[in-house]
């Protein structure tokens, strides 16, 4: 017969008991909370103490969800950013471009305007671009010689004489602006008839009265347009306006300074003026004078 030597440590009760004991317990315990809540007050407490816990452990992944929403909504807002900003290029861009037609349409009813006052006949042309000379001022037009323009001829706008046609290209024509240094256009003072000559100085746009005696009339704000005694231009167009008048009495003649109306340095559509020579009467002959006998000339002759 076989001794087997006792256990060194006591194993309580068998597995199968544990088993069973816990099963009846947990029973137990279900049916008590289920109809009388004994339990109510240790889940409480229990849930308080394992509180913390539960966050700690959801901590990475409410982490995770924060971090994506907020990288899905800084990437919409860039999205949406940079469609804003392309739409805002856009709608500027289009709003430059109604206000330069709007101009456009303006100048172009002005014009219009400006072909039932002037009697002579008058040929649309754009204003291409200037001159790259710093020391000119001169700009050229769409049309030339296979349009018939003429050099001589009278370029306006719808705010007054701009200048004149100093060379003809075959398709393009070059014109000299008003504010050109030696460009002179005869004037006519429109308060008190005046008639004067203004010239460009090359300077900007400033032109200058020239040969104006001291004691002429001529004011800050006189009106100044077309005289037409030169053929050229039609009689009154507004030509510049007066803005300083200086005198120096040692000088022979005052100073007078003006601006010219027109825009010389801005519009894109003109007109030109087609020559329309007005035949002036021939020149009156001088009656001869008889000639005086030598008797007459001599001394203390008596007769």
């Amino acid at each position: 017969m076989e001794h087997t030597p006792p256990p060194f440590f006591k194993t309580g009760p068998s597995a199968l008991t544990r088993l069973i004991s816990f099963s009846l317990l947990s029973v137990v315990l279900l049916v008590s909370d289920a109809h009388y809540a004994y339990l109510e007050t240790l889940r409480q407490v229990s849930n308080v103490l394992l509180s913390p816990l539960e966050r700690l452990v959801h901590a990475p992944s409410v982490m995770w969800d924060a971090m994506s929403t907020w990288l899905t909504t800084v990437d919409s807002l860039r999205q949406s950013n940079a469609v804003l900003l392309q739409e805002n290029r856009l709608s500027r861009a289009q709003n430059q471009k109604t206000m330069a037609l709007e101009l456009e349409n303006r100048q172009l009813r002005s014009l219009l305007m400006l072909r039932q006052k002037v009697s002579q006949n008058l040929v649309t042309a754009e204003i291409l671009y200037a001159m790259r000379d710093p020391f000119s001022r001169r700009v050229i037009l769409d049309k030339g010689r296979e349009q018939k323009m003429q050099a001589g001829a009278a370029v306006m706008d719808a705010l007054g004489v701009v200048g004149q046609i100093t060379r003809i290209y075959s398709d393009l024509s070059e014109v000299t602006l008003i504010t050109d240094k030696g460009q002179l256009v005869p004037v006519l003072n429109a308060r008190n008839g005046l008639r004067s000559i203004v010239a460009g100085t090359g300077v900007g746009n400033v032109l200058e009265l020239q040969f104006v005696p001291l004691n002429a009339d001529v004011q800050k704000g006189d009106a100044l347009v077309t005289s037409g005694i030169d053929g050229i231009y039609p009689a009154g167009l507004p030509v510049a306006e007066v803005l300083a008048v200086l005198q120096n009495p040692a000088q022979l003649f005052m100073t007078v300074i003006c601006r010219p109306l027109a825009g010389v340095d801005h519009y894109g559509q003109v007109y030109v003026v087609e020559p329309n020579p007005v035949p002036l009467p021939a020149r009156p002959t001088e009656a001869k004078k008889p000639a005086l006998s030598r008797a007459h000339n001599l001394p203390g002759k008596v007769r």
